[in-house]
């Protein structure tokens, strides 16, 4: 039960100016009462006192079912003096007060108890007693019982307001499954059949990918995919005759027996109710053709080619149905019946359900406008940026009739969801070694909305990290659409001090910048970033050479930095297909004013390949080189240029790969060029496995790009998705040492992150 409603006598509603005042609220339980009226009380923000407001109401209503001991409520109002009294009618769930586990021999009642989310004393919830049971089922099939069954049932004392719980187990026989093979198959190979299921036999990492478990509602699934592949193929007789569990040493080998039957072709395809297409426009469409194999899942596909193509020109309610006629032996005729409707035109977009983002950040993402063909490809692509900006939980967009023929309206309804997050942790890499942080960031900013400061589509960020070998204080805010246009401008304000640079001295930075992009093609985009720190060499040993000595110090850095960037990756984080390639030349000093008077520029670029069995191959190079101009005299060892470590020459020291002074220690180049092949390939899901080989030299001279100091490395190592983020391990031999002798026999590096 679910409503807010008030009842007030109808000669005084012309009376009554304003919504009227709550005098009182009264709670009547329906049941058993199992929780208090205090509790109800601090969950509503309908008071004695305020005005009445059936909006506020509904929302008392949806915060008492999030407390989630309330089976039905109703709040309403009646007629209390020159006021009105609020009634809270509801009906609260039994509280658990036992759980029995029966059958339980080989795994304890007490362990399982401690698996399982219900508690005693909460609220019973039939969505808690289904997750209790799939636990119980997970706990023992990580034990290899692969016949696991579990029931439950609940008594219930209503005069109490208390439930007993039942779990009743049947243990079955132990074994993992050690295998999964086919029989009757001659089309498919056994392999390419057991891709299509997740029911698999047990691996030596089963720990990680939960393989050899047998879950009767997932093997069920796995059943249907395997029928429906040969259906994809043409085999729409196919048959599973049945799936034989045979057990041999505690060990369990499933046995799926498929009957193929005959391979169907696509006899004539018709094609009929076209009017604003002609038929040969629509059939050039088909990706099936006439004396193809028949696929159920290509005339789907098929299907919404000439959706999207139709609702390109506006023809929103297109109806396509296609139907397969049997033509004889091994032949099915397809005929793909057209309602093709009228072409609609916008006259509105409406928004709704936006509680937080204001109005203006939803539309710049919509790429329609009142007045032009309701495009059902671009109404599609609105709907996937607005998912992709990460602020709704559900978004939604579907055409209104308006009443006027021709004319709809496009209603976009999102769901709200939370955008900030407050984290906090610890990490360990080898540059870093070990680190804490707390980050506080919100991806639907809005700095000038107090108290809240949300709805404006802003990024802020605030992050504190301290570790070992470093300190770092940043915070940024960054406005994607300036002035409302497609130009990001954003602020930095930080703080660093780092003692991984050098074994010899620590480094502190600290300043702001200010940065703008705009995108000017598809896929390229165009930067400006000024930004002006004062930068400090401090706790220099002693013994260093003069050249390190000389650097100690404060200085100070104006700085402007250009780039354009062309990025066609399918993916940022996981790229399998596209290019990125971004030049980055700058400059300081002059009239930026400063200490420093420096040039340089970077070229970077990386190129994805997908290749078999969802293999990736990237080749990726940079070269750089910084001078000095005007009357700039050197160019200092923090602005100079190293290799080595986990982002390049990864069987090398960081910052390892550098000319070096008389004492051994890294000073760092003016030009340097570095090259990487990688091959990486899945091993379960979330875990791939790579195999690199770098290569690249750093040089005292500015654009001086000769080879005579090239180093070079190959290596193994292991990328993993975890919940904390993805983590590359790398272990990289050095090939040409070309002098770095300090670098042994081999690195490990490891590190957590994206890299972009």
């Amino acid at each position: 039960m679910f409503g807010a409603s008030l009842s007030l006598p109808a000669q005084t509603a012309p009376e009554q100016q304003g919504p009227p005042i709550i005098k009182s609220v009264e709670i009547q339980y329906v049941g058993p009462q199992t929780l208090s009226r205090e509790k109800i009380l601090s969950q509503m923000r309908t008071k004695p006192g305020q005005p009445y407001s059936e909006s506020l109401v509904e929302e008392d209503i949806k915060a008492l079912y999030r407390t989630g001991q309330v089976q039905n409520v109703r709040i309403f109002g009646q007629p209390e003096g020159e006021g009105v009294k609020v009634m809270v009618v509801l009906q609260t769930r039994s509280l658990v007060n036992e759980i029995e586990i029966e059958g339980a021999e080989r795994i304890s009642a007490k362990k399982l108890r401690k698996q399982i989310a219900l508690k005693i004393n909460g609220p019973l919830s039939e969505d808690e007693l289904q997750k209790a049971r799939e636990k119980i089922v997970e706990t023992y099939q990580a034990k290899g019982f692969t016949d696991i069954d579990v029931k439950y049932k609940v008594e219930t004392n209503e005069e109490r307001g208390t439930s007993r719980v039942i779990y009743t187990i049947t243990e079955g026989t132990k074994g993992a499954i050690s295998a999964v093979r086919f029989e009757g198959n001659t089309k498919f190979g056994d392999r390419i059949l057991r891709k299509q299921m997740k029911t698999k036999g047990k691996t030596f990492y089963s720990f990680l990918d939960k393989s050899g478990r047998l879950d009767e509602t997932q093997l069920e699934q796995d059943i249907n995919a395997v029928k429906e592949y040969y259906q994809d193929h043409g085999y729409i007789d196919v048959e599973v005759k049945e799936v034989r569990r045979e057990r041999a040493r505690g060990k369990m080998t499933l046995v799926v027996v498929l009957v193929e039957g005959p391979i169907y072709r696509v006899g004539k395809i018709k094609i009929s109710g076209t009017k604003a297409a002609p038929e040969s426009k629509v059939r050039s469409l088909l990706k099936m053709k006439e004396g193809g194999v028949y696929s159920p899942k290509q005339i789907r596909d098929d299907s919404k080619k000439i959706a999207d193509a139709y609702g390109s020109g506006g023809y929103v309610d297109l109806q396509v149905t296609p139907t397969g006629v049997p033509a004889g032996e091994g032949k099915i005729d397809v005929h793909y019946q057209i309602q093709e409707g009228g072409p609609s035109f916008v006259q509105r977009i409406n928004i709704v359900g936006n509680t937080r983002t204001k109005d203006k950040v939803i539309r710049r993402e919509v790429l329609i406008a009142p007045g032009d063909v309701l495009n059902s490809v671009r109404v599609e692509t609105t709907k996937k940026r607005l998912d992709n900006l990460g602020y709704f939980e559900k978004v939604e967009t579907y055409p209104e009739d308006t009443g006027v023929t021709g004319r709809k309206d496009l209603t976009i309804q999102v769901q709200e969801k939370r955008t900030g997050s407050l984290n906090f942790g610890a990490g360990f890499s080898t540059i870093d070694q070990l680190v804490g942080f707390i980050e506080m960031s919100q991806g639907n900013f809005d700095l000038l909305n107090w108290p809240n400061f949300t709805g404006a589509g802003q990024k802020f960020r605030f992050r504190i990290q301290y570790g070992n070998t470093r300190k770092d204080v940043t915070l940024s805010l960054t406005e994607p659409y300036f002035l409302d246009r497609r130009l990001s401008l954003g602020g930095e304000l930080f703080f660093r001090e780092a003692d991984y640079l050098s074994s010899i001295y620590s480094q502190r930075n600290y300043g702001f910048s200010l940065e703008t992009r705009k995108a000017v093609a598809p896929f390229t985009a165009v930067s400006l970033q000024y930004r002006i720190e004062v930068i400090e060499l401090f706790n220099v040993n002693p013994g260093s050479s003069s050249q390190i000595l000389l650097e100690q110090g404060q200085t100070t850095k104006s700085q402007i930095t250009a780039g354009i960037s062309n990025d066609t990756r399918d993916n940022p984080f996981l790229t399998r297909t596209g290019h990125r390639v971004s030049l980055t030349p700058y400059f300081s000093g002059g009239f930026l004013g400063g200490t420093e008077q420096i040039v340089g520029a970077s070229l970077d670029a990386r190129q994805y390949f997908h290749l078999w069995k969802d293999s990736i191959l990237l080749f990726s190079g940079e070269v750089a080189s910084v001078d000095t101009w005007g009357d700039g005299t050197r160019v200092r060892i923090y602005d100079r240029l190293f290799l080595g470590g986990s982002n390049d020459l990864r069987g090398f020291n960081f910052r390892d790969v550098s000319p070096r002074d008389i004492n051994g220690e890294p000073l760092g180049g003016q030009s340097m060029a570095a090259f990487t092949i990688e091959y990486t390939m899945p091993i379960i899901e979330k875990a791939r496995f790579a195999v690199f080989y770098d290569t690249g030299f750093v040089n005292a001279a500015p654009w001086d790009f000769s080879t005579n100091h090239v180093v070079s490395d190959a290596g193994v190592g292991l990328r993993l998705d975890l919940p904390i983020g993805p983590l590359r391990i790398d272990y990289g031999i050095p090939i040409q040492k070309n002098g770095f002798k300090d670098s042994g026999s081999g690195k490990f590096n490891f590190s957590v992150g994206y890299q972009f």
